[in-house]
């Protein structure tokens, strides 16, 4: 007799235990770009990714309003020091933060839904920038959106973490 496999259990309240957040600055990769990317038709889970689009690339860099955002020294500081601070300050588990020069992942337990949790360290990074004088321009220094992973188990939240600790290439200066 097949018996049908058990369910995957998420948890007793069936809230996730965090979330993985993370947001890229303005016009750091494009669609078309050779890592691959993905847009409103291919943003499913289990879609596979754009593929390498030379054309779709310059097109979409041709779109862009002004140039690509860079996260400098000073402007990683500030960025984690503003996610730090807004964690600490609303009462969220932060697991885990890794600022890069062009995008920020974070693992963080929050009373409120993931847009807002997204929505919320956007701001208040782009607010830390500005306090520090490394961000002076009125536009946000973030694209448009971003990436929100539900973690259901211990082991997703496990692994998550690993991911933005350990996987995103060497440490930056």
């Amino acid at each position: 007799m097949h018996r049908t496999p058990p369910h995957r259990e998420i948890n007793d309240e069936h809230i996730p235990l965090a979330y993985l957040v993370t947001f890229r600055t303005y016009g750091s990769w494009l669609h078309g770009d050779n890592r691959g990317s993905v847009d409103r038709t291919h943003n499913k889970f289990g879609t596979p990714r754009l593929r390498p689009n030379p054309l779709r690339e310059n097109y979409e860099r041709q779109l862009l309003k002004r140039p690509p955002v860079i996260l400098t020294k000073p402007r990683r500081d500030a960025v984690e020091r503003g996610i730090r601070d807004t964690c600490r300050i609303r009462k969220w588990r932060l697991w885990a933060l890794n600022v890069r020069t062009n995008h920020i992942h974070t693992v963080v337990s929050a009373d409120c839904n993931s847009k807002k949790v997204r929505a919320t360290l956007k701001a208040n990074a782009t607010r830390s920038m500005r306090e520090s004088g490394c961000w002076k321009s009125e536009s946000t220094p973030w694209a448009e959106k971003g990436s929100r992973r539900f973690l259901w188990t211990e082991k997703d939240l496990l692994d998550a973490i690993n991911y933005v600790l350990y996987d995103q290439g060497d440490p930056l200066d």
